[in-house]
Order: C-alpha cells, then structure tokens, then sequence
C-alpha cells in the first residue's frame, strides 16, 4: 500500500523539483557560512543540537521519508533557527545534482540501515564507492562523522575508510563507544538505554591530499527510490 505523501510547507523545506542545477546555497541561507550535511536526519533530533551548537554553520537535512521531513520541518519551525534546511532526496541524488565538489565543511551520517543480512549488505549506504565520493565533496580538514548501533557495520566502514587516500582518523582507534560533545539522538538514546553501545568513526578529509589525486567515484544510483530527473536527461 502507497503511504500518503503530505505537503510539507514549511519555509525551512526545499523541494527536488528547484535542482535543475547545483543551487547557489549562500542565496537559499542568505548567508556565505560553510555548509554541513546531515544524511539520513530521522525527524530531526540530532540536526537541532548540532544546529544550535554551530549558528555559524549552514545545515542541510536530508531524508527520503516524507513524514520524517515534515517532522524535521515542524521542529525547525518552532525553534526559530534559520541555518537548517531540509530536502527529501536519496544522498546519492543530491549530491550528484545539487553539491559541488569540495563544499561541504562536514558530513554526519547517524544510525543508518544496518542491513543486518549478508546478502543484504550491498544495500547499506556507506560503502567504498560512498566513502570515495563523498572526499570529493568535503573541503580539506573538513569533518565525517559516522554512527551506528550495529558493531558489524562500524568494522566494515572502519576498515574500507582506512584504505583510501584522502581521509584521515582523528581517533586513537578505529572507532569509538563515547564521542564527548557528540549530540544524542532520539534513536541512539533508546539504545543506550538499553545498555547497547553506539559506535562512532570521525575522520577529517586530508589536507595534504588533492581533490585530484582521488579516484573519480561513480555516483551510484540508490535502488529505494527512483532518479526521475536523471533518467529524463
């Protein structure tokens, strides 16, 4: 059954079909700040904190469930801050039409699908191919955090990112259980709290290593949603 999409009319959303061409994000924030992507942002609960904690950052929340973007949305609203903007695209799409290489100053991927199954795992969206096109849209000394409740998913990230040039691991160790100053979803708290740990990795996009020097990645095309605007060029 078709889940009922609802209009999200919020001022802090932007819509897929404005993304003819990569936007001018200093016109859509009306400011020059650096630029931070949230992938995945649920309803919203980390993007907040890290909102509030960062005014001088420009937040962009990324979702493809409707409900979770207007969820988002409503909370943007009634908060009053005006550096997040939300859009229900794949992360693949988006950055494929509407980022420019080396833009972003951070990336934040929290909690996504662990594709528990083996023969499910070429799902998950952190991958080698992931990995190798998003060093091409972080600056230089620009920030990847990455969590997940599932130890499985933390070791295969750990390892494949530690393979590639262009990264480089601001931890003493491949991840880690506690991250201070780290805001807490909703989701990762429910986890805590049942005494399940939260496994973090935060690598910064190396800046002895040129955007040229990295293997051009093919931006793959997400298999939960369909890329209209590409298969219509």
């Amino acid at each position: 059954m078709t889940q009922r999409v609802i209009p999200i009319l919020s001022p802090n959303f932007i819509a897929d079909s404005e993304f003819e061409s990569p936007p001018d994000w200093a016109v859509i924030f009306r400011n020059s700040n650096p630029l931070a992507l949230e992938i995945g942002c649920g309803t919203g609960h980390f993007v907040l904190q890290r909102a509030r904690m960062q005014p001088e950052i420009n937040f962009i929340a990324i979702d493809i469930y409707n409900k979770g973007c207007l969820k988002t949305c409503a909370k943007i609203d009634l908060s009053g801050l005006d550096n997040i903007r939300v859009l229900r695209v794949e992360a693949r799409w988006l950055l494929a039409r509407g980022l420019r290489p080396e833009s972003l100053s951070a990336v934040y991927i929290n909690c996504p699908d662990p594709w528990p199954k083996k023969r499910h795992r070429r799902r998950r969206l952190v991958n080698r191919n992931c990995l190798e096109t998003l060093a091409h849209y972080l600056k230089p000394g620009g920030d990847f955090y990455f969590s997940t409740d599932f130890e499985d998913y933390a070791e295969d990230v750990a390892r494949q990112i530690h393979d590639l040039a262009g990264y480089r691991n601001m931890l003493a160790t491949p991840w880690t259980t506690a991250l201070p100053g780290y805001p807490i979803s909703k989701y990762m708290q429910r986890f805590l709290n049942r005494g399940q740990d939260i496994y973090f990795i935060h690598y910064q996009r190396d800046m002895a290593v040129s955007c040229h020097n990295l293997p051009i990645p093919e931006v793959q095309r997400g298999f939960r949603t369909r890329w209209q605007m590409a298969e219509n060029d």
